[in-house]
């Protein structure tokens, strides 16, 4: 089949471009290559068979000339990180998608499947037990909470401290921009797709591990941040206590998560998570990729926190699982695969300096007023 993949250069979307090419698809790829993310340009792991546009998903011109004689599409281009220019999350994201399911009922484009990425994020807190109120979905905490460095969610009618549970598909409370970015693009796509009998899955994912995750997001995951202070020979900081839960995902079990609901009518208009079926802590993760690393471990807790981060967040797979997927991927080979990506690339120390200041510059990383 001939597959349109927007966002291919970025992580999730070159390894899907791989199998995709391995199981003799005709791969085309959109992508933007926007700075941080591809500081560098068009990334040297670009297979040569796969052909390469570079354009804007929110631009018709370029989007409706990609779409040309294609029948599938993984649409997994979107904005990401954590800044405040919170329109823009909304101009691609939102108004992306729904551009490339104009295109395709304008130009009666004969597409027989999008698949769309999407985010735990749209979960917020997700999912907590008050063992004397039941069940809730907590907003944001505030940061009066955390300035005091409170960290758990607790019960908003008695205040006892309440448990995380896992989170399935039926929770969603997007709290950042980015998570609600997200939530409303799984809604035009869904909906849309409904409407004009164009199959779709939405996929969030949980936090995904591996290779190619690029080095130069202000905010992104644990994995690149631990790594790289690892690599430079500084300890990780720890926000909060440490003591936050986070369910991770090896990228070759997202691929194929990808690729099953590509094959399987039963997917279709329906919402999946891609998770990595259990919880660590901060701590446990810092520990395993000290390990990996064969580095001596000894945590910095900070006394400072990101505000706008979950407290916990651990998401439900068994909907998938009753596809015939399950991850079989450790975290360990996750950071064996990442820490092995890292040793080949050419990596500066101020880009975890750039990082951190800018942070703090636009006030998400903030201190514990004691």
């Amino acid at each position: 089949m001939h597959v349109l993949v927007t966002g291919g250069a970025g992580f999730i979307g070159s390894h899907t471009v791989d199998v995709l090419l391995k199981e003799g698809h005709t791969v085309r790829i959109l992508d933007i290559l926007e700075k941080p993310t591809h500081l560098r340009g068009k990334p040297d792991y670009l297979p040569e068979e796969a052909e390469f546009m570079e354009g804007d998903v929110t631009n018709r011109r370029e989007l409706e000339k990609a779409l040309k004689d294609i029948e599938i599409i993984f649409h997994f281009a979107a904005y990401m990180d954590y800044l405040t220019d919170f329109s823009k999350f909304f101009h691609v994201n939102s108004a992306g998608t729904a551009l490339l399911y104009e295109l395709i009922v304008e130009k009666d484009l004969p597409i027989r499947k999008v698949i769309v990425a999407s985010s735990q994020a749209v979960y917020g807190e997700g999912k907590y037990l008050c063992k004397e109120h039941g069940i809730f979905s907590p907003n944001i905490r505030g940061i009066e909470q955390l300035e005091r460095g409170e960290w758990e969610i607790t019960c908003p009618q008695c205040k006892s401290v309440a448990t995380p549970q896992i989170t399935d598909e039926e929770v969603v409370n997007p709290q950042n921009q980015y998570a609600i970015s997200k939530y409303s693009q799984e809604l035009i796509a869904l909906n849309l797709g409904r409407r004009y009998h164009i199959p779709t899955t939405v996929l969030r994912y949980s936090i995904v591990q591996g290779a190619r995750q690029s080095f130069y997001n202000v905010y992104s995951g644990v994995c690149r941040i631990f790594c790289l202070s690892m690599y430079f020979d500084h300890q990780p900081p720890i926000y909060e206590d440490g003591m936050q839960l986070r369910d991770y995902v090896n990228i070759e079990d997202v691929v194929k998560a990808n690729l099953l609901v590509l094959d399987d009518p039963r997917a279709d208009y329906q919402i999946f998570n891609v998770g990595g079926r259990k919880g660590y802590t901060v701590l446990e993760f810092a520990r395993i990729l000290a390990k990996t690393f064969g580095k001596k471990f000894n945590p910095e807790i900070t006394g400072e926190f990101r505000f706008g981060d979950t407290r916990h967040i651990i998401s439900s797979i068994d909907k998938l699982k009753a596809l015939g997927w399950e991850p079989k991927n450790s975290v360990e080979k996750s950071v064996r695969d990442y820490y092995g990506w890292l040793n080949n690339r050419v990596v500066t120390e101020d880009i975890l300096d750039y990082a951190e200041k800018k942070m703090k510059e636009l006030k998400i990383v903030r201190r514990i007023i004691v």
